[in-house]
């Protein structure tokens, strides 16, 4: 789930971010920004009631696949399905926020630096190549630092709200297993020691990743 999560998640918010750079238009702008942000700010629960309705057997997600000619299916209930279902709602969910620290970045590149690619003959394409993406790279680095540190400790608290034993064998992270060895099992001490590692591993990967 955390390498999907990389792949995809991780350059979207950085994609989305020099494309909202190029828009002249500031009220268009500022709407496209405040509409991609509202969805962080949605409570997780009923986020997740949203997933689960759009994903029901009736839902707007079976829809479209028997629109597209494919027989429709429990999504939720299907472990290869739930992997993307969680990726893809974690992008709809915090690719606008996690665009305001890229927008940010890119506002601090000298625009000088854009005159003289443009007296030197370089379109808006080659200006990004050259100048929009190694002006952020610093800050895309950190950010990639941090979240590789953070590979194990993936959002257990969505999982919680929409796995079901059918879907263990994609969905269960180290995080649920542990509410259910601790809380559920009363292992106290199994549980804490698998907590310890999961931090350690997720240590090493931090320092791997500098």
């Amino acid at each position: 789930l955390s390498g999907l999560d990389i792949i995809f998640a991780f350059p979207l918010p950085i994609i989305f971010a020099i494309l909202l750079n190029e828009v002249k238009n500031k009220l268009f702008k500022r709407t496209i920004q405040t509409v991609s942000y509202m969805p962080h700010f949605i409570s997780l629960v009923i986020a997740c009631s949203m997933i689960k309705t759009f994903c029901a057997y009736d839902g707007i997600v079976n829809w479209v696949i028997a629109a597209l000619g494919f027989k429709p299916f429990s999504i939720l209930q299907s472990p290869p399905a739930f992997k993307y279902v969680y990726v893809l709602s974690n992008i709809w969910q915090e690719m606008g926020w996690n665009s305001i620290l890229y927008i940010a970045a890119l506002g601090s590149i000298n625009a000088e630096l854009y005159e003289a690619a443009s007296l030197d003959g370089a379109g808006r394409f080659r200006q990004t190549l050259h100048v929009t993406i190694p002006g952020i790279v610093p800050t895309i680095m950190i950010m990639l630092i941090l979240r590789i540190g953070q590979v194990l400790s993936v959002g257990y608290e969505k999982i919680l709200l929409l796995y079901n034993p059918a879907t263990y064998k994609t969905a269960d992270v180290i995080s649920t297993y542990i509410y259910r060895k601790g809380l559920q099992d009363f292992d106290w001490s199994y549980s804490a020691a698998v907590g310890l590692f999961n931090s350690v591993v997720n240590f090493v990967f931090l320092v791997a990743a500098n």
